[in-house]
């Protein structure tokens, strides 16, 4: 493409952080005077260019959705133009050029080989970085873990969830740590960059009243059941439980499930059995992911409340790298590859 290409990928299925990533740089690069286009090719029902859209309204991204990125992004080019981009330091809205194409971001691009990339950010699950260390379909790996010698930069996403001497999010953490993921990554590339993200639940809204935003608060002590479509939903339930509520229960579905009639019969007949067990009306409560999938058929549980989760990606800071040491890392990347 005539515009710096930033990969956004992982090498395991699911639950990688990867839309999150993706909305993170988009701001980022807005915020420097320059438009991105997000290339994404709209799994299922396309919940992610959905949350995307959502997300990034009242900015200069773009979003292009289709399974062949490269003629997506032709498209996009013609229609909008494109710049050479100049990546500032201070946040700016007054660009001269700000309509015009300055970057692409390829959604899930690690393995979309076929088009080239300047920058390869490569994501780990911190909870469940390599699976089985099986390629598919005997484990999780969509490549061999020497792959990750093509990344530019790694980030071990759910890191407040793993074990960890440095960081204060550590309770309750998994038999996994970050040193151990960190020791392994560094055999396959001693000079590869790692930072470490979470995401940081801010609040919830109902699927009734989408403009009210709700304190976290509001599930203290409540009974809890979490429905998920997702591709790691142990994440999701865990931040759940430590926001506080009484009991969390859950029920799971395969990532990018389209909720049906029929789903929505089981998930209030456990609401029903919750209900029955505690002596209290339960509350649900589902990804903004899952919601953009399919929002209408959730009001169909009434009348059980349905909460939406609302959450940001955050860079943690650790052994000096911080989110303005990433953003400095991505910018000297994109010059380097500007300057040939």
């Amino acid at each position: 493409l005539p515009v710096p290409v930033i990969s956004v990928g992982n090498l395991t299925w699911g639950g990688n952080g990867k839309t999150p990533m993706v909305e993170f740089i988009a701001r980022w690069l807005d915020d420097s005077g320059i438009s991105p286009l997000i290339l994404t090719r709209g799994y299922a029902g396309g919940d992610e260019a959905k949350m995307l859209q959502s997300h990034l309204l009242g900015t200069s991204a773009k979003i292009g959705v289709g399974a062949n990125r490269a003629a997506t992004a032709a498209c996009f080019l013609e229609r909008y133009g494109y710049m050479n981009p100049h990546i500032s330091d201070q946040k700016t809205r007054s660009h001269p050029e700000l309509g015009k194409i300055g970057a692409a971001i390829l959604d899930d691009g690690m393995q979309h080989l076929s088009l080239w990339r300047d920058v390869e950010i490569v994501m780990v699950n911190g909870m469940n970085p390599w699976g089985s260390q099986q390629l598919l379909p005997l484990g999780p790996l969509r490549e061999l873990l020497s792959s990750l010698s093509r990344a530019d930069v790694i980030v071990i996403h759910h890191a407040d969830l793993v074990k960890i001497s440095e960081l204060i999010q550590h309770d309750e953490a998994p038999d996994q740590n970050i040193d151990s993921i960190e020791s392994m990554l560094r055999r396959l590339k001693e000079s590869l960059p790692v930072f470490l993200t979470r995401m940081a639940p801010s609040c919830f809204f109902n699927v009734e009243d989408t403009s009210c935003r709700l304190p976290l608060r509001i599930v203290y002590n409540m009974v809890v059941l979490c429905v998920s479509a997702i591709g790691f939903p142990n994440a999701f339930v865990q931040g759940i439980e430590k926001i506080g509520a009484m009991h969390v229960d859950r029920l799971d579905f395969s990532d990018h499930h389209l909720f049906q009639a029929k789903d929505m019969e089981m998930i209030s007949t456990r609401l029903q059995k919750l209900q029955a067990k505690f002596g209290s009306k339960p509350i649900v409560i589902l990804t903004e992911k899952d919601y953009h999938r399919e929002p209408e058929i959730l009001k169909h549980l009434h009348p059980f409340e349905v909460l939406i989760l609302c959450s940001e990606l955050q860079i943690l800071s650790r052994k000096g790298h911080t989110e303005d040491s990433y953003k400095f890392l991505l910018r000297q990347l994109l010059e380097a590859k500007l300057r040939g």
